[in-house]
């Protein structure tokens, strides 16, 4: 007996996932219907990244941001071989700790375009990013202190910025990172203060990096935060000991996860990242605008895949229990961060134009209930063997999640 299907045909619906196409039925990801894609990793689950789309976004990015750099966050996916990918399409990488570093340093890229940011960064890491020739965005005057120990005694410059924690934050945003009381950056009020004492210590002060929020959709508060961390910016030039060579004014591109989110109209974030390059090339002519990136570069790339194990019928409520779970996609099973739990998009991948459709919860194998992947979704119905895709799953995936709860084996990664 199939669960029915909801009565109310107005509730709000996941933006469509156009971007993989279908053939026969079945979802095509990296030039590779999803059965055979699963035949090729060997076994379920498996997350898959399309570097074609990832290149497609990137590509849109530079035609619409001329004058603005492109650095990719990879504490959004640090896989190696997808960094090693990115780094032939972006302008720089931005990474969080030295494990990070490392990645991206084998990946081929150039220390000049590589930043480091972090509030807790240790003295080793911040030495390893001297030793490096890397950017290092300052965010504490602790940090002065240690670097310029370390500089005298290593012998080479300390290339570094300043993080602000600016004094407004990003309005309508899935994730504040700046205004208030943050542990990121320092208060832009004491922002000067530490300039100069960046200055009494002889670091190679480069620019500042303001990152105000994450995850937003709405293109006119984007705007709104560009334009007052570039005023921002300018007003704490005036204090700095060297002219301003980088402004990372942060990113906040968000990507829709949830029913009722709408894409990113991005033409006003361009326009106004235009302007923000004509009053750069006036007020910090030796200024580079920086755009720093993560989900929004590879999010929407991106599949968890797993298999389904069992169906069960329990009161009337359809279960398919498969091979994946919260331990391989924490933020799919909504604990990682949600507030009130919300479905990602969820498909039957080897079924995408099945007739035959039910309300189905999608759960893991894991001794919790906190291990679901979808609850009372519409799907198509599935049978043990089907295979579950979990979209936007290109970032904050297999590296957020907690991979060794009750010791069932990790995912597979695959750049396709």
């Amino acid at each position: 007996m199939n669960a029915p299907l909801p009565a109310q045909a107005s509730a709000p619906r996941h933006a469509p996932m156009t971007q993989f196409p279908v053939e026969n039925g079945c979802l095509v990801v990296g030039g590779k219907p999803l059965t055979l894609l699963a035949e090729a990793a060997g076994r379920t689950p498996f997350y898959a990244y399309d570097r074609r789309l990832i290149v497609e976004r990137v590509q849109a990015l530079r035609a619409a941001l001329p004058g603005v750099r492109l650095h990719y966050a990879m504490k959004a996916n640090p896989m190696p071989a997808l960094v090693c990918h990115m780094a032939r399409w972006v302008d720089g990488l931005d990474v969080a700790s030295a494990g990070e570093l490392r990645i991206a340093l084998d990946a081929g890229a150039d220390p000049q375009d590589i930043s480091f940011a972090g509030p807790g960064k240790s003295a080793v890491e911040l030495r390893q990013a001297v030793a490096a020739g890397v950017l290092i965005n300052l965010e504490s005057f602790r940090e002065v202190e240690l670097l310029e120990g370390i500089a005298r005694e290593l012998g080479v410059p300390a290339r570094v910025a300043v993080r602000v924690n600016p004094d407004f934050e990003l309005k309508a945003s899935g994730m504040k990172m700046g205004g208030g009381a943050k542990p990121f950056g320092v208060d832009a009020e004491r922002v000067p203060q530490l300039l100069e004492r960046i200055g009494a210590a002889g670091l190679a002060f480069e620019g500042f990096h303001l990152f105000w929020g994450a995850q937003s959709l709405k293109a006119e508060a984007i705007c709104d935060a560009q334009r007052q961390a570039f005023d921002l910016a300018l007003r704490l030039a005036e204090h700095a000991p060297a002219p301003v060579r980088v402004l990372n004014l942060g990113g906040g591109l968000g990507i829709p996860y949830f029913p009722g989110e709408r894409r990113l109209d991005l033409a006003p974030v361009a326009s106004n990242l235009a302007r923000l390059v004509e009053r750069a090339a006036q007020l910090l002519p030796e200024a580079g605008l920086v755009l720093e990136l993560g989900r929004y570069l590879v999010g929407e790339a991106g599949v968890y895949v797993c298999r389904v194990l069992d169906r069960k019928l329990s009161r009337g409520q359809v279960f398919l229990v498969t091979d994946g779970g919260l331990h391989h996609h924490l933020a799919a099973s909504g604990n990682f961060g949600q507030v009130l739990r919300k479905n990602y998009p969820v498909a039957i991948g080897n079924k995408m134009d099945s007739p035959q459709r039910e309300i189905a919860s999608v759960v893991g194998p894991l001794c919790t209930p906190l291990d679901v992947l979808a609850d009372r979704m519409e799907l198509a119905q599935a049978e043990p063997g089907d295979l579950v895709v979990v979209f936007m799953s290109g970032a904050y995936g297999y590296s957020a999640s907690p991979l060794g709860f009750l010791g069932h084996p990790p995912p597979l990664e695959m750049l396709v």
